[in-house]
């Protein structure tokens, strides 16, 4: 394992994602995670929101003991909870919950109680956008599971990538794959997933900004129904 990332520029490492990106495209997920293994060591890591398991058990086949990083913030499911905690009972793999700086109840008690319904931009800053930002800051490098399949503003992820807002560089293993592809995995390899997604949710984030999807919407339809919003921040 080569860690040459080490004084790098950021104008070098943007160039390496891109490079990466084209290079990668039709590689494995295995691959593209080796590839950023191999690349940056212990300077990468996994977040993941535990609507499943699926890139962080990818992950651990390359790097045993990988940082998979979860954001808590204060307004999960019970379930997504729950799917934490098994996770990094099962998986051989190193949970790092990162929490906002406010509790809800000292938020509520500088902006209002629900800021979730009046300016959802903000609670999304305050309470994940600001906490990865400096969750992040000790890694050069970072995967998600962004799938373009999910939504059209998704539809472009690249396999790997260039984090403008954060300056590292963004990998998405599984970017290429299907919800069948993400399914098939789960079944063979008996990956944890968050019990919500077989009660009608097809993506999970904070309990009061998610929705059950209704027939016909595509997985992202039930984040911010009805707001103009589809994403936290964290991606766009």
């Amino acid at each position: 394992m080569t860690t040459a990332q080490e004084g790098r520029t950021d104008e070098d490492s943007k160039a390496l994602a891109e490079r990466a990106g084209r290079d990668l495209e039709d590689a494995s997920a295995l691959e593209i995670l080796r590839w950023a293994v191999d690349t940056f060591g212990r300077g990468f890591c996994v977040t993941s929101s535990m609507e499943d398991a699926v890139v962080a058990h990818l992950a651990s086949r390359v790097l045993k003991g990988v940082d998979v990083v979860f954001l808590d913030t204060g307004y999960h499911f019970p379930e997504t909870i729950g799917t934490r905690d098994a996770v990094e009972a099962v998986m051989d793999v190193n949970v790092i919950t990162l929490t906002p700086k406010q509790t809800v109840a000292e938020q509520d008690a500088e902006y209002g109680a629900r800021l979730h319904d009046r300016d959802p931009d903000l609670c999304c800053a305050l309470r994940k956008v600001r906490p990865l930002e400096a969750g992040l800051r000790n890694y050069r490098a970072w995967a998600t599971g962004l799938r373009r399949d999910e939504s059209p503003t998704r539809a472009n992820t690249p396999v790997v990538g260039w984090d403008e807002k954060r300056r590292k560089v963004k990998v998405s293993p599984i970017a290429r794959w299907t919800q069948d592809d993400v399914d098939a995995y789960i079944a063979e390899h008996g990956v944890l997933a968050n019990p919500l997604l077989m009660d009608g949710y097809a993506s999970i984030g904070c309990a009061p900004c998610t929705r059950r999807v209704l027939e016909g919407e595509d997985a992202r339809a039930g984040r911010w129904a009805g707001r103009g919003k589809t994403e936290c921040g964290l991606h766009g």
